[in-house]
């Protein structure tokens, strides 16, 4: 990684190659295998199944920010070119609220013409969150991604926000996927928009029909993938059949160095749909220690026992 991000230096993941393309396999080493399960069914998708009929040929992108200090900001931005849409990370453990306002400021400073949205990945509660939304508002954010825990937390300051009239949406990111019952955020009017990812929904279909049965505007992003996975998620906001938000697919723009040449990044704010083949200099380059291999490769086949009896 280019600076930390999400807490880790170093991103692992596992590319495979089935008869329709490239797939990745990435779930973050803390997830236990039956969440990893719905990862593989997506990479299963990509490389066996293929990706639904494309509605648009090119996807807008956000630049994504990390909760880095404010000095850092113009740097890390200069990465992504230029951008319509700005995400922000805020609620940084061991930060203050001040810290995420600098961020936000000089990220406007650095980009006064782009659409600014903060992430706080539900590292805010209730009160802590509507203090910061009250005093971020006047940078006119766009919306506010899964600010506190939970969906009824959601409820709660989505409310207390309409009640004060303060104008910022919730999108729900966390309380989608991480959720048993991933529509339930849409019943409960807790949120204006929901955050999709590809891999943690397991594939690109199931995330379409998470999308039309919740009924809410959705912002397709990544989990921080290679441009293999990015191609999946571009597919994603390819089919959709509304594309309201730009996307947080720019996240190559993080790695020091991506597996495909060229990496699937920004040009003018924007993304082209194209075929993703990793390069076998840079595979070789970038291959885990034999240890890592292996603890990757026991992991796959627990993970695909597990899809395999949910399947039967």
């Amino acid at each position: 990684m280019r600076t930390r991000f999400r807490g880790i230096d170093l991103r692992e993941t596992v590319l495979l190659q089935g008869p329709l393309g490239w797939a990745e396999f990435g779930p973050f080493a803390e997830y236990q295998d039956d969440e990893s399960a719905l990862w593989l069914a997506a990479a299963i998708e990509a490389g066996w199944q293929g990706f639904p009929t494309a509605l648009r040929n090119s996807i807008p992108v956000n630049a994504t920010m990390p909760a880095v200090p404010a000095d850092q900001v113009p740097e890390i931005l200069a990465a992504f070119g230029e951008v319509p849409a700005v995400k922000i990370k805020v609620a940084e453990v061991g930060q203050s609220l001040q810290d995420d306002i600098d961020r936000v400021a000089a990220v406007r400073q650095a980009a006064p013409e782009a659409v600014l949205r903060i992430d706080a990945n539900a590292g805010w509660q209730l009160q802590t969150a509507l203090e910061a939304l009250r005093r971020l508002a006047d940078f006119g954010l766009e919306y506010a991604e899964q600010p506190v825990p939970g969906i009824e937390g959601l409820a709660s300051l989505r409310a207390a926000l309409l009640a004060e009239q303060i104008p910022i949406r919730i999108a729900a990111d966390e309380s989608v996927r991480k959720e048993s019952d991933p529509l339930a955020v849409a019943r409960a009017a807790a949120a204006d928009l929901i955050v999709v990812k590809v891999a943690p929904l397991g594939g690109v279909r199931r995330a379409l029909e998470i999308v039309r049965e919740a009924g809410l505007p959705a912002v397709v992003s990544s989990a921080l993938d290679t441009s293999v996975g990015i191609r999946a998620g571009l597919a994603l906001a390819a089919a959709l059949p509304e594309l309201p938000f730009a996307c947080g697919l720019g996240t190559v723009a993080l790695f020091e160095q991506d597996v495909c040449a060229p990496a699937l990044l920004p040009r003018a704010g924007e993304i082209e749909l194209s075929e993703t083949v990793p390069d076998p200099e840079l595979l070789q380059k970038y291959r885990l220690p034999e240890d890592r291999v292996r603890w990757w490769e026991a992991r796959l086949r627990r993970v695909h026992a597990q899809l395999s009896q949910r399947v039967m």
